[in-house]
């Protein structure tokens, strides 16, 4: 009786830690649909009405965003995160810059804890996979679909 009573103890105690910093798989999970990572660097994810396919989830997309700025693809985080441990993981986040239109800005004010969380949500998807198309300067012609990302003027009215 003793033992497991020390047992529920230490679970107890391993699960307020947990709840006390908030960091965990779940929440990185949470993390991901509300920032909406998903929308652009999971396949499928919008088209599916926001249902995540766990083997896709996150591997990035062959489809490019197209604009001034060249032609640029969401990268797969799986292979991004595998390259550098947590810690390494949450500097990054606070400080990396990319090309349009990915909202680079909007991850530097994640807390600590929702980086950690989203880590870990990334590492529990399992094997990375293939990297997503490199990046095409302005005013070559990708040879992968696009989405042109370009503001468009009205006809004039006459």
């Amino acid at each position: 009786m003793h033992r497991l009573a020390v047992a529920a103890s230490l679970i107890g105690l391993a699960v307020s830690n947990a709840a006390a910093d908030g960091v965990s798989v779940e929440e990185g999970l949470r993390i991901s649909i509300v920032g909406g990572c998903h929308d652009c660097h999971t396949d499928g994810y919008a088209v599916s009405g926001g249902r995540i396919d766990p083997e896709n989830a996150l591997r990035g997309s062959a489809i490019g965003f197209r604009g001034p700025w060249g032609t640029t693809y969401p990268s797969n985080l799986r292979l991004t995160l595998a390259k550098m441990g947590e810690d390494e993981f949450v500097g990054y986040g606070h400080t990396f810059k990319t090309r349009p239109p990915m909202p680079w800005f909007g991850v530097h004010g994640m807390t600590d804890g929702e980086l950690r969380s989203f880590y870990r949500y990334v590492k529990s998807l399992g094997e990375p996979g293939m990297p997503a198309p490199a990046y095409v300067g302005p005013g070559v012609e990708p040879i992968t679909p696009y989405i042109a990302f370009e503001p468009q003027m009205p006809a004039q009215s006459q």
